[in-house]
């Protein structure tokens, strides 16, 4: 027996290793692999890393744009502390993260559960909702610019019905202008989020709404206690577009107000912009904007964390 045994060992073929890896050691790369992988890195680095990082320099410093930077320290960030209009844009940044943010995700949610049965017609709807969002935000704000022209179609539609009380220059009072500039915001920004909550509730399995509707839960019932916690991942990232949206705001307030009137709808990134490239600041536009970005992810990691958490 023990002869067979050696007898079969010897006449029993070795496998040798693939072409390309070497025995016992680890799995080589492909080059191609390697290009697609570092060539986009590269890109960002240069185009996005390295001029963010430049950013956070020059907001320790005063710059015109054409003479060197001069060193300043802090001192454009103490001066946000005694600056009217930022504390303004700040107030104005804020109020429009709860309306535009809040008033998007519930709507989105909303349009996202009526329209997420098969039926006839229901994507017509849909693309119906979704199609301002191809539409670019400058050629939206000219489209809502004429609306709520004194003349426009808002006006003219309140004078129909009866309303004409209620006929406003809306882009010219402070007290409306920033609301006004808000509309055509949510008007793009619904379908946005209806197509990633649709595609979270596309996601949920049926058993779990059957089983609850075995228990005798109603539909607010099925809503809260299945819907809800299966779209925590969903609402993760509705939230971190929702809140990057919200502070990067600009094309369509700029377009339609400029900040205006007497910066009554004046946001953080409108002040920005026409700090550093009308008033040649760019030293005390880069601290706004380094504001911007700290706003944005404190208010993302801190919910991220949060979210995290729960789920262990």
């Amino acid at each position: 027996m023990a002869v067979l045994t050696t007898a079969a060992r010897k006449t029993t073929p070795v496998p040798t290793p693939p072409r390309g890896r070497r025995a016992g050691g680890p799995r080589r790369t492909p080059p191609l692999v390697l290009a697609f992988v570092l060539v986009p890195l590269l890109a960002e680095a240069v185009w996005v890393f390295w001029p963010a990082l430049q950013g956070f320099y020059l907001a320790l410093t005063s710059w015109d744009g054409v003479s060197a930077p001069r060193f300043v320290g802090l001192a454009n960030f103490r001066e946000m502390l005694h600056d009217d209009i930022f504390r303004t844009a700040a107030l104005d940044t804020v109020l429009w993260l709860v309306l535009f943010g809040g008033l998007s995700a519930l709507l989105g949610l909303a349009t996202a559960l009526l329209l997420q049965q098969e039926r006839r017609g229901v994507g017509f709807y849909r693309a119906a909702l979704f199609l301002p969002v191809v539409f670019s935000l400058v050629a939206t704000a000219l489209v809502w610019q004429a609306i709520y022209q004194p003349d426009g179609v808002l006006n003219q539609l309140l004078q129909a019905v009866g309303l004409g009380s209620l006929r406003h220059a809306w882009l010219a009072d402070q007290d409306t202008a920033l609301y006004a500039v808000i509309v055509p915001a949510l008007w793009r920004q619904i379908g946005y989020v209806m197509v990633l909550y649709l595609a979270g509730l596309k996601g949920i399995d049926p058993a779990l709404y059957e089983a609850a509707k075995v228990d005798g839960a109603g539909r607010w019932q099925s809503f809260r206690h299945v819907t809800l916690p299966q779209l925590r991942g969903v609402n993760a990232v509705v939230l971190s577009v929702i809140v990057i949206d919200s502070l990067r705001s600009f094309d369509v307030v700029w377009s339609l107000t400029r900040g205006g009137p007497y910066h009554s709808s004046e946001l953080l990134s409108t002040y920005m912009y026409s700090t550093a490239f009308q008033s040649l600041r760019l030293g005390y536009g880069s601290a706004l904007a380094v504001v911007i970005f700290l706003l944005a992810f404190g208010v993302i990691a801190s919910y991220l964390v949060r979210a995290f958490r729960e789920a262990d």
